[in-house]
């Protein structure tokens, strides 16, 4: 079902592979003894044996039944690094052939900007539309916590040298004595990785995943979006002359590590502190970093260059005689110890680099972006255009993308906890004795009402539950944030479940009573409003609503119809230049109804989303709730974005990063550049052209799709929600339990304590479908409900394939689902399908997966035209040929392990040696949650 690679364009990756893993089988051999090497060893060829089909799988796993436990660890652990490495050479490899793509003068591909560019001057398109289009120009990557994705900073740095090495191996002419040297430093590197642990003994705390996500800026970010930022913004102006594009960076960072405490607990008001300070220290000891480095570089004599005014000006501040002659030092020095004076207001920590002069600090990033262009105008009126265009562009272009506060962090709630808060604070305030008993509309009435008043809820010597008290702090704390770091800081306020207009008002009520949410002529800026007095209400923070099941997705557009119509919301919205955020998400609708219904609601939802927006004069933003799997979501995100709707990306998206994918995209500079590029063109392509294909087929195709989804939903309940006994058999043959139980991530695993697969988390869900092997929230439904749509008839068949190729939507859908068959593995499931005991519930359940997975690919097959699952995607097929041999001993190894782990085996190395399972299948699957 998928071909094998050509061989002459992957021997490199081979090359590198071998290499790569025969270092670490050195190191295994020579650090674990030659029992555990022999034991790889023969794990490793036993397992390409399976996949040319010269043994039984039973055999293999028989190989592994009776391991002792301190074996079966080192053995996890090798398998585990070599699917880092493989991850590595794999990365190493797609760099190349871009290379040898651009060396050969070939076309620029598609999801690149250069490619991007080509088309749009194809279009022709007048300045003013493309101006208009992107008047709100954003796209955001928003880094979000994940059990897999914490790794140790020794593991992450570790994995960079090695990277760096083989690049130089790779590019570099080397004789015989440097190649001896960079294969040493190779073997130093690789003795490190086995020797750190690649997970904690201990629970990660969420502090601990906030630093994990603040790794990303130091390794790419930092250098990587200001510079993208200044490339876009100079090409669209020579593009499109005139009308001033991108005042404001298009490409900014956000996270909701640290602000999202839907369910987490582990959210307090001093981790919302934490998680704004450490990235405004971040952001601020780059600054004084580069600052001094300018220092050192600027050298320049005012004897042998012209200087203006201002600079002169500027470096009055500092007149030590031994730097008379050198203003630009002198200008930097002073500009330094602002800094320092920043950083010493807004942070707690004594920042590395400080200079303490005494200086005044800058109150907003604006004033230093002035001083630094004081230094640019200066150097390049003096002919020194060169000098400016290196360091200290770069300087001021990351002032522009990240000001003081490096990242946007999200807050989230539950709607539900908003309205336990708000039902406490109306009863002490004498408001409404029971709010929760009140209807919808008596709600909405008694909420604008409250709007309109001035006077707080809460009073001195009031007191409320854990629960309420605990979220007046953290709203408190966001207050504190915007006020010291400015509304960037945390420009968006999250209501998951959101189903209906009180629970966004009574978002607007908790805003209004943390002091964020205000009357514009009430003056002041405290808030981070702006001082200039507006009428009506304002608020640094958008209220956004998260639409997550199928029919919160259906009945989006009403709702925010409803809520537009409340003059006091429409008020915050104006105040935003008609900018109103929705939130989409793509993993409790496909735990709710699977992958081709959750889909097409979305699908569905966008189109009504974006009617509504026309209709009533607002700007929509979107925000893709997207997890790392093709079951939340995920998939290549070029393609995902231009299988948006028409007029669904609009200039701007924002789109949540996470798990392993954070890494395989973000971990170092290329890797970031080519990404970040990839969403920035597919953003630009959607606005600006036209890429749904459709035409006057449009409502034909939507009416198909109408009809697929609802077969799709009905497959996939009969499974899922109306099976007895599907809840014990996915408890049992999967790993979800021991997610929930061992030391993996901050957030417990269910927002309830309840058995529903509704009140389970996505992650889980979805993580444990794939561990397993089975994917089920992938695919289940789609092939039942191709197959009983077609029924046999011809036509409808070629309805699906003309679909296919003409409509990207499709193509997308389809694609993402052949990528989860390709790296599903039902011989494997089968192993953990043998961990439930009831035997007749096992034959069931399993047997209806089978059956779907089996029927779902035969669809597929008939409507791509195809007999190769990834025949569109070369770069996954290489991987399932070459590395998923090496995933078979993990997955043996932790159906054993679990096995024992149930029966009560009270040796802290069997958990351990799941754990470690769990962290290598992810890191090979490379999106398993």
């Amino acid at each position: 079902m998928t071909a094998v690679p050509d061989r002459a364009a992957t021997e490199p990756l081979r090359e590198d592979i071998r290499l790569l893993g025969g270092i670490l089988g050195d190191t295994v051999r020579e650090h674990a003894g030659t029992e555990i090497f022999d034991l790889v060893e023969k794990a490793r060829v036993e397992s390409f044996r399976v996949r040319r089909s010269e043994i039984d799988r039973a055999e293999l796993a028989e190989m592994f039944s009776g391991l002792p436990t301190d074996q079966a660890v080192p053995v996890i652990r090798a398998f585990s690094h070599f699917a880092l490495l493989a991850n590595l050479a794999e990365d190493l490899h797609r760099e190349r052939r871009r290379a040898i793509h651009v060396r050969a003068g070939e076309p620029p591909q598609a999801s690149s900007l250069a490619a991007t560019y080509g088309l749009l001057a194809d279009a022709d398109l007048a300045p003013s539309d493309v101006a208009d289009a992107l008047r709100h120009a954003l796209v955001a990557p928003v880094i979000t916590a994940h059990p897999t994705e914490t790794r140790r900073r020794t593991v992450f740095e570790t994995q960079h040298r090695i990277t760096e090495l083989m690049r130089y191996r790779d590019r570099t002419d080397l004789d015989g004595r440097e190649e001896a040297q960079v294969d040493l430093a190779l073997r130093r590197q690789i003795l490190t990785l086995w020797d750190t642990a690649l997970v904690r003994l201990e629970r990660l705390r969420i502090q601990d995943e906030i630093v994990s996500g603040l790794r990303y800026f130091e390794a790419s970010f930092l250098e990587v979006m200001p510079q993208l930022n200044r490339e876009l913004r100079t090409r669209l102006r020579e593009m499109y002359p005139g009308v001033d594009l991108l005042e404001d960076a298009m490409v900014r960072p956000g996270s909701w590590i640290g602000g999202d405490r839907d369910g987490n607990p582990n959210v307090t008001a001093d981790v919302v502190e934490m998680a704004t300070q450490s990235a405004a220290a971040t952001v601020l000891v780059h600054y004084l970093r580069q600052v001094l480095e300018l220092e050192r570089e600027l050298a320049l004599s005012i004897r042998l260059t012209d200087v203006s005014d201002e600079l002169l000006a500027l470096a009055a501040f500092d007149d030590s005689p031994r730097r008379a002659d050198e203003p630009y030092r002198r200008a930097l020095n002073w500009i330094h110890a602002r800094l320092t004076a920043t950083a010493d207001e807004l942070v707690a920590e004594e920042l590395d680099g400080r200079l303490d002069l005494g200086a005044e600090r800058y109150t907003a990033p604006a004033e230093l972006l002035a001083d630094l262009d004081i230094v640019d105008a200066s150097l390049r009126a003096g002919g020194d255009g060169l000098i400016a265009d290196d360091r200290l562009l770069a300087l001021r272009e990351a002032v522009k993308t990240f000001g003081f506060h490096l990242s946007s962090l999200d807050m989230r709630q539950n709607s539900d906890v908003h309205e336990e808060t708000i039902a406490e604070l109306f009863a002490w305030a004498g408001v409404h004795p029971d709010y929760a008993a009140l209807d919808e509309d008596e709600k909405v009435a008694l909420l604008i009402a409250e709007l309109r008043t001035r006077r707080p809820l809460v009073g001195p010597g009031a007191e409320f539950s854990a629960q309420t008290t605990k979220e007046l702090g953290i709203l408190a704390a966001g207050a504190r944030a915007v006020r010291a770091l400015g509304p960037a800081a945390i420009p968006n306020y999250i209501i998951s479940m959101c189903t209906s207009v009180s629970d966004m008002l009574e978002a607007a009520v908790l805003l209004k009573e943390a002091g964020l949410l205000r009357r514009g002529d009430d003056g002041g800026a405290a808030s981070g409003s702006s001082p200039v007095p507006v009428p009506g209400l304002v608020c640094p923070l958008n209220i956004v609503p998260l639409f997550e099941t199928i029919e919160d997705l259906q009945q989006g557009a009403p709702t925010m119809r409803a809520v537009l119509a409340v003059p006091e919301y429409r008020q915050l919205v104006e105040s935003k230049g008609m900018l109103q955020e929705v939130m989409l998400g793509y993993s409790d609708s496909n735990k709710d109804g699977g992958y081709l219904a959750a889909n097409w609601a979305l699908y569905r939802a966008e189109l009504d989303l974006v009617k509504m927006a026309r209709e009533t004069g607002i700007t929509l933003r979107l925000f893709h709730g997207r997890g790392g799997t093709v079951g939340r979501g995920g998939g290549p995100s070029y393609e995902a974005i231009l299988a948006q709707p028409p007029g669904a990306v609009r200039g701007s998206l924002r789109l949540t990063e996470q798990g392993e994918i954070i890494a395989a995209k973000y971990a170092e500079p290329t890797l970031a550049r080519r990404n970040l590029e990839s969403l920035v063109a597919a953003t630009l392509e959607s606005s600006l052209l036209d890429t749904e294909g459709l035409g006057e087929d449009a409502e034909d195709a939507y009416r198909i799709l109408d009809e697929l989804a609802v077969l799709a939903r009905d497959a996939y309940s009969d499974l899922v929600h109306r099976t007895e006994g599907f809840v014990e058999y996915f408890t049992t043959s999967t790993p979800v339990a021991e997610i929930g139980s061992l030391n993996i991530g901050s957030r417990p695993s269910s927002r309830k304590q309840t058995q529903k697969i509704s009140d389970l988390r996505a992650i889980p869900w979805v993580m444990s479908w794939s561990l397993s092997r089975v994917m089920l929230p992938g695919f289940y439904g789609t092939g039942a409900a191709f197959e009983r749509w077609v029924d046999g008839d011809a036509s409808r068949l070629q309805q699906l394939r003309e679909l296919y190729q003409k409509w990207p939507f499709f193509q997308t859908v389809m694609s993402n689902m052949a990528q989860v068959l390709a790296k599903s593995d039902l011989g494997l499931a089968a192993r953990y399908s043998e961990l439930v005991a009831d035997k007749a519930l096992r034959d069931k359940v399993f047997g209806m997966i089978a059956e779907e997975h089996t029927r779902t690919i035969r669809m597929y097959f008939a409507i791509t035209e195809t007999d190769d699952l990834l025949a569109d995607n070369p770069a996954l097929r290489r991987s399932v040929f070459n590395r998923f041999p090496y995933l078979e001993p993990l997955n043996h190894l932790q159906v054993e392990l679990l096995r024992r782990y149930r029966a009560g085996d009270p040796d802290p190395q069997v958990q351990r040696g799941i754990l470690l399972t769990m962290n290598g299948l992810a890191t090979a699957l490379r999106n398993s949650g």
